[in-house]
């Protein structure tokens, strides 16, 4: 049955992927426009600092455009699954400070050390990212690491290190606590600078203010993270949702069997058909029981809600009501009692349910039903509802009464008691309908189970269920 909660609302659409693959597209060209422009820079004199500042945002350029054409990837391809576990690293763990402003340039500077002088000179830019006013002079290299966070002091040495000694350029990233206690991440690149005889003479390096890129990594990581907790626990309650109603429900191959009596007088089969989401399991049941007094309990029903919650509640419910049928308790006080039980939950919820007792000796169905589908009798190739009886939903209201009625069955008759999730997208009164529509192959068949085999074809040739459904077939033996 449909949820309680009617409210109709969209449900959020991810981004089309041509309009992700024109994105994917123009990145990529614009990758090989500023890749150009750094082949370019690449060949022209070193000893220009200028030049050498704009190679290394060609650089940076190059690398982000890389950064961003695999995220636009990602978002085209959606989450993978399943998810790879990524390393978590604390220097992109930690939420920095934000930039100073949304300016590209205002978040890269450039600094070179002299090591034969000591200068040290520092871009305006440079100034701004480590929050230091230019008078207070630029840092040395001996000071530089006094800004660092602590476990990020012996990077920088081993960066400035294998940059002065061995000539290596210089990549990598660390942490600088700002004077008004902030933090940001910063990107360095650059190379030493070597005099006439082959020795270093200097050492210049871009640094970038990479915070606002690192934590929004470390959103995305996490946000995976927990869609990956998500999934896994959607799958699992789904796995036990479906194994508690495999283990509730019964089966049957053959007719009903009375307990030291023979046959019921029915030949009974049922089956549960799923709704359009695989993922949703709902509280839909049906059961066919043989009372000790020879009489036959049959019955659907359907919960409000998926997952456990609503198998758990339906588990329960059909334990009430075998425990109550056993005991002789007439089908509209049964449902009466379910009434209340419900209203005694610790998660209440609204159910429909159709209750029916068969007597084979005297050949009455007497029945009762809460917001429930009529049973539909089909004699001699028509079918028609039963005569429905006053009943309001399960959980609806307190101190309610539910009216029974009953009526005679012929050997050879053909009873379906089914849930209302058989209605379908296109055509919301479609339920009753097609089930009636099979009459005359139902008069055609041998078994109930080939009946339900009638139903479940129907099913396939048409559109798939908004909700889950539970079909019951019950034949009058002669």
């Amino acid at each position: 049955m449909p949820s309680h909660l009617s409210a109709d609302r969209p449900a959020p659409q991810p981004p089309e992927r041509d309009a992700v693959d024109a994105l994917i597209n123009r990145t990529r060209l614009l990758r090989g426009d500023v890749d150009a422009v750094r082949r370019d820079t690449s060949v022209i004199d070193d000893d220009n600092p200028q030049l050498r500042w704009q190679r290394a945002l060609c650089e940076l350029a190059v690398h982000q455009l890389d950064d961003l054409g695999e995220h636009l990837g990602q978002l085209r391809d959606g989450i993978p699954h399943p998810m790879a576990e990524e390393p978590t690293e604390e220097a992109t763990t930690t939420t920095p400070a934000g930039p100073p402003t949304d300016s590209l340039l205002s978040r890269v500077g450039s600094a070179e050390w002299n090591l034969l002088t000591d200068e040290v000179s520092w871009s305006d830019e440079l100034y701004q990212i480590f929050g230091r006013p230019p008078g207070a002079g630029a840092l040395s290299l001996d000071e530089l690491p006094s800004v660092l966070i602590a476990e990020d002091q012996p990077l920088l040495t081993s960066m400035v290190t294998d940059c002065l000694v061995d000539g290596r350029p210089i990549d990598g990233e660390f942490r600088i606590l700002l004077p008004d206690g902030g933090m940001r991440t910063l990107h360095m690149m650059g190379e030493p600078v070597l005099d006439g005889d082959g020795c270093t003479a200097s050492m210049w390096a871009v640094l970038r203010d990479v915070s606002r890129l690192r934590r929004s990594q470390h959103m995305m990581r996490r946000t995976r993270e927990t869609l990956r907790r998500q999934e896994q626990t959607a799958r699992t309650e789904h796995r036990m949702a479906a194994e508690l109603r495999a283990a509730v429900l019964p089966t049957w191959r053959d007719s009903l069997q009375e307990p030291g009596r023979g046959t019921s007088g029915l030949d009974v089969a049922a089956h549960c058909l799923p709704p359009g989401s695989s993922d949703l399991i709902g509280g839909e049941w049906y059961d066919a029981l043989p009372l000790p007094d020879g009489k036959t309990l049959l019955t659907v029903g359907d919960l409000t809600g998926h997952g456990i919650p609503a198998t758990s509640a339906m588990a329960t419910l059909i334990g009430a009501l075998r425990g109550m049928a056993v005991a002789g308790v007439d089908p509209g006080a049964v449902l009466g009692h379910l009434n209340q039980l419900i209203e005694c939950s610790a998660q209440p919820a609204l159910g429909s349910a159709v209750c029916c007792r068969f007597d084979p000796e005297a050949g009455t169905l007497v029945w009762a039903q809460a917001g429930h589908p009529a049973p539909l009798l089909f004699r001699n190739g028509v079918g028609h509802p039963l005569p429905t009886p006053d009943g309001v939903l399960l959980g609806a209201a307190s101190g309610v009464t539910y009216e029974q009625d009953q009526v005679a069955l012929l050997p050879g008759d053909v009873l379906v008691l089914h849930t209302d999730g058989l209605t379908r997208q296109s055509r919301r009164d479609a339920g009753p309908d097609l089930l009636l529509g099979l009459a005359s192959r139902f008069a055609r068949a041998r078994t109930a189970q080939d009946c339900v085999r009638t139903v479940l074809e129907e099913l396939e040739s048409d559109e798939r269920l908004d909700d889950g459904a539970c079909v019951l077939v019950a034949c009058v033996e002669e």
